[in-house]
């Protein structure tokens, strides 16, 4: 009789460590983390089509984004991207003849260089990132600054990439989080 008494506590227990560890794993999938998988080729070659992300949603409650930050945003109300962090809120932006100009300072981007390399060897006299800067239609001579609140966007693929250029500036309302890390292809495990 002890024996089924003890049996029973055992199973109990088990049932109630379980439903725990389903708790706490909704309770972090929903308010922490979450899993992404990439969809497409615009922030290549640096995130391929299927690679699994863990993306954190809660770094941007306690910090702001950062330069070349790898975020998650909604796009559209069925579509998330992934893009990388160019511009924030007060930043004007250029591009010139494949630079970045940021605050008329020029950016490095070596994440860019590997496609960009190849893009130029295989259209000799052409850009990898077109020429545009942030300007109203109305002066030429304003630049205009990334809105309090947004963030300008962009992918790495950037001959091919739906982004800030077409889709405009990105809510912080709109972003999911910070891609934190890639863990598909395992050989591809990544910390950001």
């Amino acid at each position: 009789m002890e024996e089924k008494v003890s049996k029973k506590r055992e199973f109990w227990s088990w049932v109630r460590a379980l439903l725990i560890a389903i708790l706490l794993a909704i309770i972090v999938r929903h308010f922490f983390l979450t899993n992404y998988v990439v969809d497409g080729i615009s922030m290549m070659p640096n995130f391929q089509n299927n690679n699994r992300l863990i993306v954190n949603k809660m770094v941007y409650d306690f910090s702001s984004p950062h330069y070349g930050d790898v975020i998650i945003f909604h796009a559209t109300p069925t579509e998330d991207y992934v893009k990388r962090v160019i511009g924030l809120p007060g930043d004007t932006i250029v591009y010139k003849n494949d630079q970045l100009y940021r605050n008329g300072k020029k950016i490095s981007e070596p994440y860019l260089n590997q496609y960009k390399q190849k893009f130029e060897e295989e259209n000799p006299g052409n850009y990898f990132t077109n020429n545009f800067s942030l300007q109203t239609e109305k002066s030429t001579n304003f630049v205009m600054r990334v809105p309090k609140g947004k963030l300008w966007v962009m992918g790495d693929n950037r001959s091919v990439s739906e982004d800030s250029r077409m889709i405009g500036f990105v809510s912080m309302s709109q972003v999911v989080g910070k891609v934190s890390l890639r863990y598909y292809p395992f050989n591809e495990l990544s910390l950001y």
